[in-house]
């Protein structure tokens, strides 16, 4: 959690220092955090504030306090807690006898800040001795009956003769969550128990300094520790941050997460209930574990983000880890069991829509946080980071599994145990399309042609082994970028093992076509050739309609024969009919779908 500083009051003159010191401390208590978050503070001339009063609270979560009154911060302390009580009780609603509403709910909110003891009661606001009746509406019928005492009629604080309370202003804004004024007191208090049970224990030395608004996020991520295995070990490696400014800053309405830094943001201001923060705490782990940003593979980082919500929000809601936030969800039916690599490639058909969505962090922009330097899953502190969370995510779902913490999707559990397998290269990923494409054949042994004859029987002769012929034709297409975009390395890589795959798997001829602004069609070449070198023509545009064009339009090459398209992806979008795959350098990303397989060369 980033730290909080109280602001310097040797810049500000003493009434305002002493006034924002009486602020940064009721921030800082546990009871009061969740409704001063929500209030606005305006110390301003002109505002509602008598002049001879201190401050006045208004239904739309409005504090006016008097602009130039000096006074020390235990008495603004004590007057701003009055005006939290008003609205955390529930004070600010119409009433047929306001004054006579307003003297009575003053008596109740005094009592409890006497015995709470916060601050120091300023001269002018009496407490007093006794209560005339048990709640509010108690004491505004005695009122009502006998008339307001002269000794009662000062424990406001606007004054002896003003209401602090003004219920015409509207109601405070929803924005950031509908909890009551009521729920945000009752969750303070909560927060004010277990940071009293934390100083009891020894854990902090005094109530003010266990983080208010870290408090609920922590509580979330200690019942992942204790009950939820799954994530457990990552949720204690996460740093959490719930700093107002900080996610204003960056642009996160709701929440986000680093994976590089290890850190989880959350918006105060989105007022997220304990079960709404589990499951915003365990959607946002699911990203990292996941390994969602090293999967993107050059795709749309947006488009991507909201795919993978998708697929984890289904999953979230199907295991109901905490509920869903009110804010709005990304949440599909229809996408049940799909991955997110399937999702996505079914919303790129409609970007005006999904344009528009919102994540976790707000509309247009995804809460999978990236930084500007290199991924960090192809640097070597990043693959150690990368088996960390692998590691994490694996060792969780055998304790959860262990200990029967409850039933998970099919689909998550073979994504984690699909990720908990090292990746396969490329070349290996090739080397299987090739097989399946290119089956070995049979061999025998023939007479036809011996091979050899030994010396010590030279008039016997010895069978050779030669393949069967099968009938299929065996060869394939290459469309190769010439452009001057693509790097020479990555073709390098390409073509070697493209021949040598070949003459393994008794491919006699290739199709190859260089693709620059115009094809150049180079007829079938032997494996060997393309082993031993070729002379490149282009290194200009790139432009790969027409190779496909003429492929369909040969004669020699066969209509079931697989294309294999080399290319950095800086090209039009394609049409291809026949089977192919696709070869691209890491991080590249295609214009269009691929029915077939990407193999991303490094």
């Amino acid at each position: 959690m980033a730290k909080k500083h109280q602001p310097a009051a040797e810049k500000l003159d003493p009434a305002t220092a002493a006034f924002n010191t009486a602020v940064f401390r009721l921030q800082a208590h546990p009871m009061f955090a969740p409704i001063f978050r929500r209030v606005s503070v305006i110390r301003e001339d002109g505002n509602r504030c008598p002049p001879d009063g201190w401050a006045v609270v208004r239904s739309n979560g409005a504090i006016h306090a008097h602009s130039r009154r000096r006074a020390t911060p235990e008495e603004w302390e004590h007057v701003l807690a009055h005006c939290l009580l008003h609205l955390g009780f529930g004070h600010l609603r119409e009433h047929d006898k306001p004054i006579l509403w307003n003297v009575a709910c003053d008596l109740v909110v005094a009592g409890f800040l006497a015995d709470l003891k916060i601050g120091r009661r300023p001269e002018g606001i009496e407490t007093p001795a006794a209560l005339p009746g048990a709640s509010e509406e108690a004491i505004f019928k005695i009122l009502c009956e006998t008339g307001v005492p002269p000794e009662l009629s000062g424990c406001g604080t606007a004054g002896p003769a003003s209401p602090d309370m003004d219920v015409n202003a509207g109601k405070a804004s929803s924005w950031y969550g509908d909890e009551t004024w009521e729920q945000l007191l009752a969750q303070g208090l909560r927060d004010a128990v277990s940071a009293a049970v934390d100083v009891a224990g020894g854990l902090i030395s005094s109530i003010s300094q266990r983080g208010p608004t870290s408090t609920s996020l922590e509580r979330a991520r200690s019942w992942f520790l204790s009950y939820y295995p799954l994530l457990g070990a990552l949720a204690g490696a996460f740093t959490l941050i719930e700093d107002a400014a900080i996610c204003e800053r960056m642009e996160i309405r709701v929440a986000a997460v680093d994976a590089e830094a290890r850190e989880i943001y959350v918006n105060p201001r989105a007022q997220l209930s304990q079960m709404e923060l589990r499951f915003v705490m365990a959607h946002e782990l699911l990203h990292v574990s996941l390994r969602h940003q090293a999967r993107r593979q050059g795709r749309d980082p947006y488009l991507w983000n909201v795919a993978c919500d998708y697929v984890i929000n289904g999953w979230l809601l199907e295991m109901t880890v905490g509920t869903a936030p009110k804010l709005g969800l990304l949440h599909d039916p229809d996408l049940a069991g799909l991955s997110a690599e399937a999702v996505y490639d079914l919303i790129v058909t409609d970007l005006r829509r999904y344009r528009k969505l919102m994540t976790l962090r707000g509309v247009g922009v995804g809460d999978i946080l990236e930084g500007k330097k290199a991924a960090w899953w192809e640097t070597g502190d990043g693959r150690a980071l990368d088996d960390f969370y692998r590691q994490a995510l694996s060792q969780g779902l055998l304790y959860h599994q262990e200990q029967n913490r409850g039933l998970l999707p099919a689909g998550l559990v073979e994504e984690i145990n699909a990720l908990a397998q090292p990746p396969i290269p490329w070349d290996v990923e090739l080397a299987q399309w090739f097989d399946h494409r290119f089956p070995p054949r049979e061999k025998r042994r023939t007479y036809a042609r011996p091979s050899r004859r030994q010396s010590a029987t030279p008039d016997i002769p010895r069978p050779r082994v030669q393949p069967l012929d099968d009938g299929t034709i065996r060869t394939f297409a290459v469309l190769l970028d010439t452009s001057g975009s693509m790097d020479r390395k990555i073709l390098g890589k390409a073509l070697g093992a493209i021949a040598s795959y070949s003459a393994a798997r008794d491919v006699e001829r290739v199709r190859l076509i260089f693709c620059d602004a115009s094809p150049y069609d180079q007829g079938y070449v032997r494996p060997e050739e393309i082993a031993a070198g070729l002379t490149v023509k282009g290194r200009g545009g790139t432009v790969l309609q027409p190779a496909l064009d003429l492929l369909d339009r040969a004669r020699d090459f066969p209509d079931t024969g697989p294309v294999l398209i080399i290319t950095d992806g800086w090209c039009d979008p394609l049409r291809i009919r026949r089977d192919h795959a696709v070869l691209m350098p890491p991080g590249a990303s295609l214009p269009f779908v691929p029915r077939g397989p990407v193999f991303w060369v490094r």
